[in-house]
């Protein structure tokens, strides 16, 4: 995936399950400007609505270690 995951991840699953931005705020409940804001990377999003998204395709945020390389060297 690019550079933002989350960006990334609800887009191609958007796009995959053949839905617009439009169709997508609906279902989720969320307003479209916060779909276009979450697809484009905004940097400060409600938690609760980015939920409300990734619900639909059966996710939810999580804690993953920011900084995956040197996890790997640790445990490695």
């Amino acid at each position: 995936m690019e550079e933002n995951n989350l960006q990334s991840f609800v887009k191609e699953r958007r796009k995959r399950l053949g839905l617009t931005q439009e169709e997508l705020s609906f279902k989720a409940g969320v307003g479209l400007r916060f779909v276009r804001d979450l697809e484009q990377g905004k940097s400060s999003l409600q938690m609760n609505k980015v939920n409300q998204v990734l619900k639909l395709f059966g996710y939810e945020l999580g804690a993953v270690p920011a900084n995956r390389e040197d996890l790997l060297h640790e445990e490695g």
